[in-house]
This record gives structure tokens, sequence and C-alpha cells, in this order.
């Protein structure tokens, strides 16, 4: 059900001369996701001169989302992909429960509770 659901949306500037291992990086954080089966969208997007960044995570519920956050992708690669860019934002959307919010806060993230949608 869409309000189990769990977005994330993280804003990102890449550093001077690191886009190359910043692309690397966000490469390798995407195949780790693969391996996590609550992780159902794990998306990059870039501006037109390629230094301005947005992910968008999604996740099954909160549970996914807190295995997310105390796992390999963002206990190992986090730091090394933020060491390659300045993150400007953390957008956190849904409900990510009490673990994960203590997680998402942690890193940042602005939470937006779920109200409603129009799913189909």
């Amino acid at each position: 059900m869409v309000e189990n659901v769990v977005r994330l949306t993280i804003k990102m500037t890449v550093n001077e001369n690191q886009l190359d291992a910043f692309k690397n990086i966000a490469h390798s954080t995407t195949e780790a996701c693969k391996a996590e089966p609550g992780t159902i969208g794990y998306e990059w997007f870039a501006d037109g001169d390629g230094k301005r960044f947005r992910l968008m995570e999604t996740y099954v519920d909160a549970n996914a989302a807190a295995a997310h956050f105390l796992g390999p992708v963002v206990q190992q690669w986090l730091p090394t992909l933020a060491a390659q860019c300045t993150v400007e934002g953390v957008e956190l959307y849904g409900n990510p429960g009490p673990k994960g919010t203590e997680l998402a806060v942690g890193l940042g993230a602005v939470i937006f509770p779920y109200r409603f949608s129009l799913d189909r």
C-alpha cells in the first residue's frame, strides 16, 4: 500500500574535479542496493551540466528504509560518496518508523509524513 512506502530525496552538488569518482561511487551504491529486497527504487538524476544530482530512493516500508540506513550502502558507501560532493538537503516522505526517524534525522533529513494520495 502506498501509505507504507517510504521515499527519500537527496540533493547533491559534485565537488570540483570529482565528477568521475562521484559517478563511479554512485554506480556502486546502485549495484549494492540490488541486494536489498525492500529497496524498490534507487534513481539518479542530473542537471544539464552534470554537476547537480538528485537521488530518489523508494522503500516498501519503514523496515526496509531502516535496513538500508543500517546496511552497507549507507554505512560503507555514504562517507565515500559524501567526500565527492556537497549534500544540500535530504527530504524523507512517508512514515519511516521510530528507528528510521532517528537515523534520518541523524542524516539531517526533513521528514514529510504521509497524508493522502491518488494511487492507481
